[in-house]
């Protein structure tokens, strides 16, 4: 079975590095809370923030590994009021989970995003 698993943080500056070591940061808390491996995953669409423009979050995925994994980027529709400096991902993964097994995660900033999974 596939179940979809979504996650956002924030970055501080328009920075590659930043961008990347964020990403990294969230990816690997995705999988440890919900138990995956790499091979699990089907896709990975990002969306960043029309602020972030020194880099791809996609190579924070390569940097994990994620080698094989088909990855897709995306610009965050620029909507008045939104967070800034914010990268989402969208995962999906093959699990034997039910979907309110999965376990969403916001960290930093993103939180505000969605404080309802927010633990």
């Amino acid at each position: 079975m596939m179940q979809g698993v979504r996650g956002a943080i924030t970055v501080e500056r328009n920075d590659k590095e930043e961008i990347i070591a964020a990403v990294v940061e969230l990816l690997s808390a995705m999988q440890e809370k919900n138990g995956f491996q790499t091979e699990d995953v089907g896709a990975a669409i990002f969306s960043a923030t029309d602020d972030l423009t020194a880099g791809f979050p996609a190579v924070g995925a390569r940097r994990l590994g994620w080698v094989t994994v088909p990855l897709f980027g995306a610009q965050e529709q620029d909507v008045e009021d939104a967070l800034e400096k914010c990268i989402r991902v969208l995962l999906l993964i093959n699990t034997d989970k039910k979907q309110r097994e999965i376990e969403h995660v916001y960290l930093r900033g993103a939180k505000v995003l969605r404080p309802d999974l927010t633990k």
